[in-house]
């Protein structure tokens, strides 16, 4: 069958290739997993590297730096490989990078090798959308997409807490130490389930300027700022936002019943993103702001606002690299570079704007609208841009 690349799929048929987009969802969730568990194991870390608690915490802030930074240049360098050989690269970066954190004496090698791990993870993050979409035929993309994608949701609800717990029975070092075993073991799932596919040509490669200037990218790429950054601000800081309505012993329970809800969004999106990605982005946006709203004004309603909360953005890290797809074509792998480092630069805005705002309010009580405010703002840009989110 011929593929929406170009190329010939041996054996592809109406049935998608569960086993190889499993084993995308199961990198996807290493990544996650990797970027997010110091945050869980910090006073582990802090103690044994005999550092201080925000030195530790640096540990999370460098791997997004180091993301957003490497993104762009190294998938432009690694465009030409063949995606299965790069893939497999890219778990055995994750497994040494991880292995060497488990290890590690001091907090310096610790920090090279969190910057090592934020550039694997940014080459894995532009490639992996790209290889998904490619192994199936164009109509059901969007869904192969979407369960790749998976990991995503499913290693912010159950791999961060259940990392933390490993952490606090066995040591972090060992936490690390079982992801980079767990992480190797993937070669096999990979050579065995997914497909090889060659790389891009050179004399069929975009620059970064050519993606940028095609129709209705530059749109997509605004909206996914404007909602990113509105969702970390609330994100971030919702335990604040909870202790300014006296809710604070809530905010357990409120994380968990937002990782379900995100589960079950993307599930939603995966369903439905092949023949309505407007529709979605623009109800998840409007959804976003009301849940926030509510947040912001009624107590009462706190989970069913949180429930809403994460159904709606937990398609978003489908929604938006499926736009980029569709609008950047062949060029979707510097598409998704591009989707990734502004991901990742509006989780940053996200943590400091949100901050900003706490020390000049007398509370947490704002946050909510202003990410109510940013929501709005991406429904107004997803509204107008009928070239970058069409079906």
């Amino acid at each position: 069958m011929r593929l929406k690349d170009g190329t010939d799929e041996a054996g592809s048929s109406a049935q998608l290739p569960i086993g190889a987009l499993a084993a995308f969802a199961t990198v996807v969730f290493i990544g996650c997993l990797t970027e997010t568990l110091p945050a869980g194991v910090l006073l582990g870390m802090s103690n044994e590297l005999r550092v201080s608690e925000s030195q530790a915490g640096q540990l999370v802030s460098v791997y997004a730096i180091s993301t957003a930074v490497t993104s762009v240049p190294l998938t432009a360098l690694t465009r030409q490989l063949p995606r299965r050989t790069l893939l497999l690269g890219l778990i055995l970066g994750f497994a040494v990078v991880n292995g060497a954190t488990a290890i590690s004496p001091w907090y310096p090698l610790t920090l090279v090798a969190r910057v090592l791990a934020g550039a694997v993870s940014g080459v894995m993050w532009s490639m992996i959308a790209g290889y998904a979409m490619r192994i199936v035929p164009a109509e059901r993309a969007g869904r192969a997409l979407a369960i790749a994608m998976v990991g995503t949701p499913i290693g912010f609800a159950i791999g961060v807490p259940a990392g933390t717990m490993l952490g606090d029975l066995i040591g972090w070092r060992y936490a690390f130490g079982a992801m980079a075993v767990i992480t190797a073991t993937l070669v096999g799932w990979v050579l065995w389930k997914v497909p090889p596919l060659p790389g891009q040509p050179a004399e069929r490669r975009g620059n970064v300027r050519t993606v940028l200037a095609t129709q209705g990218f530059p749109a997509v790429l605004l909206t996914t700022f404007t909602l990113v950054l509105g969702h970390n601000i609330l994100y971030t800081y919702i335990g604040p936002v909870l202790a300014a309505g006296g809710q604070a012993e809530l905010l357990g329970a409120a994380l968990l019943v937002f990782g379900v809800a995100s589960v079950l969004g993307i599930w939603i999106v995966g369903a439905t993103i092949d023949r309505r990605l407007r529709p979605l982005v623009l109800t998840s946006t409007l959804a976003i702001a009301i849940a926030a709203a509510l947040i912001g004004a009624v107590p009462g309603v706190l989970f069913i606002a949180i429930a809403v909360w994460g159904l709606a953005f937990g398609g978003a890290p489908t929604m938006f690299p499926a736009a980029a797809a569709r609008v950047a074509g062949l060029d979707a792998d510097v598409a998704q570079s591009l989707t990734i480092t502004v991901w990742n630069i509006a989780i940053a805005a996200g943590a400091y704007l949100g901050g900003a705002a706490l020390d000049l309010a007398a509370d947490a009580a704002p946050l909510p609208w202003l990410t109510a405010s940013l929501a709005i703002a991406a429904l107004v840009i997803a509204s107008a841009a009928r070239r970058g989110f069409r079906n």
